[in-house]
């Protein structure tokens, strides 16, 4: 309890015991409100609506990684919901229910999900991207074996101070960038969101209850003690900008600009035409094929891959193409995925039903499809240069002739 008006209630988001809490806490305080760590898009999906779903918008830029993340991240917390009989955000839903059985005001306190998800991916370093990947993936291996306990820890036990704090230093250690994003900013969006509450209208007496992950209780108690360390809500809500020209994009440009520079050298530098187009054609079939390849990994459509075959060689070229956009496109005009779909994201309750979804399909299709290019675009090099066998005389000699 913070004070005598904002009482905190930390839950395990997949415990039964969290939900009979958050019921009792609410029935005895009987509060002016009560407010959850949802966002509208969250509570949205939680009360069974669905919101807005453009398949443009998510393969566009790095999001396939992205919401490949997200989506598996809830699958795996869905899994272990359902080990333990209870549908992961019931604590939130009960928190829900029985503040309109009271009569209590409802309100929601935390960052839209949009905007965390993209600010967690931008502030994770490329290895942290990696490791997340392949413990999510290990986790959905382990799936069924939990025997109600993680890594040694007691399932039932989540919401106990001491291994809520191992648990977020594990988190810090495994990917700072992460626990910035997932726990302290949303730390500081909740602690402000209550503030605002509290003092808002001319009754600044409220009893608000807020319902809140276990991992959030210290941080939030620590900044409603302390609101000047409260970044503005601006700050916490600014979207990294994808179309600026950030170091990755420039880096890209530079890249690109080395390339063609490389490529004029190499047609100056007296090879014959012979070996250019041998050069040519396995820089296009690397590139093409492992894109391609990423593709019916993916089960995608064979013209799907057909059309990542076909510009994989380009787009490898072009730090602000991708041949996951092409591929997906064509994936989504193929499947036609619609909103039920979209919903059926949230009830899959196994991996062979996950593959099946259409959403989930054009997604993973996009998103191999440019991982298969990424790596023919360091294999598709190295092969180009071992084909063309220039030294280092005959390349300073095709840049003087261009410079």
């Amino acid at each position: 309890m913070v004070d005598d008006n904002i009482i905190l209630v930390g839950t395990g988001h997949i415990l039964e015991k969290s939900v009979r809490e958050v019921e009792a806490v609410i029935e005895r305080e009987n509060p002016d409100i009560v407010a959850v760590e949802l966002c509208p898009s969250r509570y949205e999906v939680l009360r069974g609506g669905v919101t807005d779903f453009s398949v443009k918008d998510a393969i566009a830029g790095g999001k396939p990684f992205l919401m490949l993340t997200h989506w598996l991240l809830a699958y795996v917390q869905r899994k272990m919901g359902n080990e333990l009989g209870i549908e992961p955000g019931a604590e939130m839903l009960a928190a829900i229910n029985k503040a309109e059985e009271l009569g209590c005001r409802v309100a929601l306190i935390d960052r839209p999900i949009q905007i965390t998800m993209l600010r967690f991916w931008k502030k994770m370093r490329f290895i942290e991207k990696l490791k997340m990947l392949f413990s999510i993936i290990l986790a959905i291996a382990n799936i069924g074996s939990f025997g109600g306990k993680v890594k040694g820890i007691d399932l039932n036990s989540l919401t106990n101070e001491d291994v809520v704090t191992k648990l977020i230093e594990e988190l810090r250690e495994f990917s700072p960038g992460a626990a910035t994003t997932l726990l302290d900013e949303r730390d500081a969006y909740i602690a402000g969101s209550l503030l605002a509450l509290k003092g808002d209208g001319p009754d600044t007496d409220k009893k608000i209850v807020a319902v809140v992950g276990a991992g959030h209780v210290a941080g939030i108690k620590r900044l409603l003690n302390h609101p000047e360390l409260i970044p503005p809500r601006e700050e916490l809500c600014r979207v990294p900008d994808s179309g600026r020209l950030s170091i990755k994009n420039l880096f890209g440009i530079g890249l690109g600009v080395v390339v063609a520079i490389l490529a004029v050298a190499i047609l100056l530098s007296g090879l014959s035409l012979d070996i250019l187009i041998r050069a040519l054609f396995w820089w296009f079939i690397i590139n093409g094929s492992l894109s391609a390849l990423g593709v019916l990994i993916a089960r995608g459509h064979p013209f799907s891959a057909l059309i990542a075959f076909s510009v994989a060689w380009l787009t490898s070229l072009n730090p602000f193409l991708a041949a996951g956009w092409f591929a997906g496109l064509i994936e989504a005009k193929l499947r036609k995925p619609s909103g039920e779909d979209v919903r059926g994201m949230m009830k899959v309750d196994s991996l062979r039903q996950l593959m099946r979804n259409k959403v989930f399909k054009v997604i993973f299709v996009a998103a191999l499809a440019n991982a298969g290019s990424m790596i023919g675009t360091f294999l598709g090099a190295y092969v180009v240069l071992h084909v063309v066998g220039l030294d280092v005389s005959q390349l300073w000699q095709g840049l003087s002739r261009v410079i």
